[in-house]
């Protein structure tokens, strides 16, 4: 893994690679209970509780301060947990730190390289180091992400420095990958590229934690999300439930019936002004058709309710608007 304080993690080498893994050995690849850090009075992360199974891509969200890199390196074992634990395949995360590290791809929020190497030469350095290491495979997906591996590390631009970093992690064949803002500084293009290195990385039956800032992103790829706020986990939300809600706002031309006893539970109103009301529904829309085509409607339109919404309720007040 590339280290966030300047240098290289080495795992020892000698463990056996995983081939791509569809399963483990444990229900749940990643757990964690109750577990906190603190540095003297301020907590970073507290009582924080969660597990993920294997093959799962989870995104993690939160704003500047909400205690999401802290969780990274502790599941990375860099930090000692002032309370609880954190287990990657059933191995503690801070006292089985070196053994975690060979079945684990981290890439860090602000990744350092060998200012004095090529490109390629920091492939290879990485590709010797790790046991699931993959030169041919780094050097296909830095071609994919356009990266001049020819150049010097300290001649890159910030992105192109991250296009680095992204093609070693990406490339390891390791049953765990966890991503720490992969597209950050990167256009566009390249961000499509990452994603699909994700999706890829999905489709072989990896687990990936996938912490981002830009909520497409998530939305695009990630099967979960956690929120983060304040160092605490506020919120747990499985993306194909949160892709049957939608939101209906509508211009009344009369007056508004009572919602049928078989809808109740289904359809809230948002909000109701006038002769103007907004609902959401909790489930698929297409039980409320027939009785919205007997309201008497002026004007509708039918959105679906994105993660955009979910992540306002919670982080509205304290935090930028976070899409593109």
């Amino acid at each position: 893994m590339l280290s966030a304080r300047g240098g290289a993690e080495l795992p020892t080498r000698g463990a056996t690679c995983r081939p791509q893994v569809k399963s483990t050995h444990v229900a749940m690849l990643i757990k964690t209970h109750l577990l906190t850090k603190s540095y003297g009075e301020l907590t970073a992360l507290s009582d924080c509780t969660f597990e993920i199974p294997p093959g799962q891509v989870c995104g993690l969200l939160g704003p500047n301060g909400s205690g999401k890199t802290t969780l990274l390196r502790l599941l990375m074992g860099f930090l000692r947990p002032t309370a609880g634990t954190a287990v990657i395949d059933g191995m503690d995360c801070y006292r089985d730190r070196v053994r975690v590290h060979r079945e684990v791809g981290y890439l860090p929020g602000e990744p350092r390289l060998f200012r004095d190497m090529r490109g390629r030469d920091v492939l290879r350095f990485f590709s010797e180091v790790h046991p699931c290491g993959n030169l041919d495979h780094s050097e296909e997906i830095a071609a994919r992400l356009g990266m001049d591996l020819a150049r010097q590390v300290a001649r890159c631009s910030t992105g192109m420095r991250q296009k680095l970093a992204v093609a070693v992690m990406m490339s390891l064949d390791v049953p765990l990958l966890i991503l720490d803002e992969p597209t950050a500084n990167l256009d566009p293009s390249v961000r499509g590229e990452v994603i699909g290195l994700i999706r890829e990385a999905r489709e072989a039956g990896r687990t990936v934690i996938f912490s981002s800032h830009v909520l497409s992103e998530v939305e695009q790829v990630c099967q979960r999300v956690l929120m983060l706020r304040s160092g605490r986990l506020v919120h747990d939300q499985q993306m194909d439930q949160l892709r049957r809600r939608h939101r209906i706002h509508a211009r009344l031309a009369g007056d508004l019936p009572a919602v049928p006893p078989t809808l109740e539970g289904r359809l809230t109103i948002v909000s109701r002004q006038d002769h103007e009301v907004v609902w959401e529904t909790s489930d698929e829309i297409t039980p409320l058709l027939d009785w919205l085509a007997r309201v008497p409607l002026a004007e509708v339109r039918i959105e679906q309710v994105g993660l955009q919404t979910i992540y306002d309720a919670y982080h509205a007040q304290d935090s930028p608007r976070t899409t593109p």
